[in-house]
């Protein structure tokens, strides 16, 4: 018996080290939440505990895994020289860096770059996506284990402005969205080889930045892939096709899930059930005056958050997204929040970092600090720590230590 008690401790013990890793775009839930640590919410220049300078331009968010961060970038005037990096995020040194030659386009739009896409980990290996649609694996001591250039197997994969869809690791399954203007497709890749499990390469053609949603939960596992005609849940391990939503949705800001409800920016915001998937996906509620701009939409405190155009973030209830409150924040945003609790931390395009509480019957910014970078990158939070980059720079927030 107490070897039996001791092994459910381990476990348990192994899932708290898992809870506190920022595994994928918008955290291992791909929710924009942190599992169970908030950073301070009282920010002042005292809360940055390290700066550390990056060598290329990148819109991709920090991961975490354990005590390691690793990052991408891309150097040089054609941005072909693609950067993977790793830091210890405890101390902020850098442990090791690779450079790789892109193999497909890089061209991109002034304000994005090749290095968009996030990279994600299944807790041993890395895997990283570019805007050139180079794949690379990588085990967290930065070995390659394997590299593919998905434009070398499909010529025609790209757009003129840049991709920026991230991958998702999902049931043994890496799922990659290139959805682009002429040879669209998605890919369930395994992560040991590279390889191609399963291609849907009837997907809309059209520039799409929107990344998977993983659906852990249902049975067997899936992921919802969004697009400019609606979104599809596609199942991880075969690619088969469970039920679809087909009133359109933006190509920017992704859905977010909470229960078995999806959350999909479409027609403003669009409640989709994902209880009884098959077929068409029933339409619970939609709210039109919800329309969501750059960032996603997040889920926290019971209730729906948007933030618009005019950086005007919206409050709703979750069972017919009835307008609670509004606050105005200083914007504009090309990240997407995160938070933990009551609390949500803004980054907006000038680096000005603002948290809001949103428990109260009204808004309220309780806290403010200018990074003065252009931040265009989704933050990440880990063990208590709020994780920023610019092109330029990599910061950690977190509370000063005791002296």
């Amino acid at each position: 018996m107490r070897t039996r008690f001791c092994g459910v401790l381990a476990l348990c013990f192994v899932w708290m080290l898992q809870a506190e890793d920022w595994r994928q775009f918008r955290g291992t839930f791909a929710s924009g939440l942190a599992v169970e640590s908030l950073p301070p919410t009282q920010l002042s220049e005292n809360h940055i505990q390290w700066k550390a300078s990056l060598p290329g331009r990148g819109l991709s968010s920090p991961i975490i895994v354990g005590d390691r961060l690793f990052l991408s970038a891309a150097e040089g005037a054609d941005q072909s020289k693609l950067v993977v990096m790793c830091f210890h995020a405890v101390s902020g040194e850098r442990l090791w860096k690779k450079t790789f030659l892109a193999t497909g386009r890089t061209m991109c739009h002034e304000k994005t770059c090749v290095a968009a896409p996030t990279p994600v980990s299944d807790g041993e290996s890395l895997y990283i996506l570019f805007s050139s649609n180079d794949l690379i694996c990588l085990d967290l001591k930065g070995q390659l284990r394997w590299l593919r250039g998905i434009t070398v197997d499909y010529p025609n994969v790209s757009n003129s402005l840049g991709m920026a869809s991230s991958p998702v690791w999902v049931d043994g399954v890496l799922v990659v969205q290139v959805e682009n203007d002429s040879q669209s497709m998605a890919l369930g890749v395994d992560p040991r080889t590279g390889k191609n499990l399963w291609k849907l390469d009837d997907r809309p053609k059209g520039a799409n930045w929107t990344s998977p949603i993983p659906l852990p939960q249902m049975d067997p596992p899936c992921v919802a892939l969004q697009s400019s005609k609606g979104v599809d849940l596609v199942e991880a391990r075969s690619g088969h096709l469970r039920a679809s939503y087909k009133e359109g949705a933006s190509t920017i800001p992704s859905s977010v899930l909470f229960g078995s409800t999806l959350l999909t920016p479409s027609h403003g915001l669009t409640a989709l059930d994902l209880s009884q998937a098959e077929g068409d996906l029933p339409i619970l509620w939609r709210a039109k005056s919800f329309s969501p701009a750059t960032a996603s939409p997040m889920v926290m405190d019971n209730a729906v958050f948007v933030v618009n155009n005019a950086g005007v973030l919206t409050r709703g209830s979750l069972d017919g997204g009835k307008r609670q409150w509004q606050v105005r924040l200083k914007g504009p945003f090309s990240a997407s929040a995160v938070g933990f609790g009551h609390h949500q931390f803004w980054v907006n395009e000038s680096g000005l970092v603002q948290v809001v509480d949103v428990s109260g019957e009204e808004g309220e910014i309780v806290s403010q600090l200018d990074l003065q970078e252009t931040v265009l990158a989704t933050p990440s939070i880990s063990n208590g720590s709020l994780y920023l980059r610019s092109d330029q720079s990599l910061w950690k927030l977190g509370t000063p230590p005791i002296l």
